[in-house]
């Protein structure tokens, strides 16, 4: 049991005093003390009020040792993602954290995918792989990057290593919004989603690349879904045309289809007037 460690860590943590602490549950700071080195047992009211006050379940106050949980995972608990609070079955991510219990950015190279398909459950696995920060995200989400290939999501270039947050509910997946989704079957891809979850049980792939088409992938088939941040890459994205040139390079196109045209006209009616010679 850890509800008298979890005390006095959720009450570090949020800065406060005994006396903060006690005063918001309404009983005497000896009372509380009491609690926080074992040598009193708090009443089923009070276990009711320390998880109001703490926002985490009761379960969970006596059950996890929440202070080996990382930033995000305790986060995620005060949000509400709780399997004891919210009755729902969570997905459970590995991670890994630095020495502040920060949570890093794991870095899943090329190579490392085909791994990653079948170990990303697994934390062992998952201490293995490249770890890094960036200073600009925030310290209360997790963050994970992928090295995508090919060209279907062009202009981002092939190589290019794709930062995603991890989607905890797939129903919050915002329609036209990109991200990185692990597969049963292809592994990792980075596609736009179209959100049919709610309505179909599935997601609608499409792909920056027009010559590349949509297909639809069941939840059954998904095993974890990150909303794209940003992307590193070494290669510039191509240049891109100016309007005006745009416009007269699709007129000097036209034009040159209108004149094929025309050759084969003339050519098939010339024909025609041969043969009835």
């Amino acid at each position: 049991m850890y509800f008298t460690s979890n005390l006095k860590f959720l009450r570090k943590r949020k800065r406060r005093t005994q006396e903060d602490v006690s005063a918001a549950l309404g009983i005497k700071r000896p009372t509380y003390n009491g609690y926080e080195n074992g040598v009193a047992e708090p009443s089923i009211d009070t276990l009711i009020a320390c998880s109001k006050y703490f926002n985490i379940s009761i379960d969970s106050l006596v059950k996890v040792d929440l202070s080996k949980l990382s930033e995000f995972q305790l986060g995620e608990l005060e949000r509400g993602n709780d399997a004891y609070l919210s009755g729902t079955k969570l997905r459970v991510l590995a991670t890994t954290v630095n020495k502040e219990n920060e949570d890093n950015i794991e870095l899943v190279s090329e190579k490392a995918k085909a791994g990653y398909a079948t170990g990303f459950a697994d934390p062992e696995y998952i201490q293995e792989l490249p770890v890094f920060q960036l200073p600009f995200l925030s310290k209360q989400k997790k963050y994970r990057t992928f090295q995508i290939t090919g060209d279907s999501m062009l202009p981002i270039p092939d190589k290019a290593w794709i930062t995603g947050v991890f989607i905890q509910d797939w129903r919050s997946i915002i329609s036209g919004h990109a991200y990185i989704v692990l597969t049963l079957d292809e592994g990792v891809v980075f596609k736009i989603a179209e959100n049919l979850i709610s309505e179909e049980n599935k997601l609608r792939l499409y792909s920056l690349n027009p010559i590349y088409q949509p297909y639809d992938l069941h939840v059954s088939q998904i095993r974890e879904i990150w909303q794209f941040v940003n992307y590193i890459s070494s290669e510039l994205p191509g240049p891109m045309e100016p309007k005006d040139q745009l416009a007269q390079t699709i007129d000097a196109i036209r034009d040159d289809v209108k004149y094929i045209k025309d050759v084969l006209g003339r050519k098939d009616e010339s024909q025609r007037k041969t043969r009835c010679k």
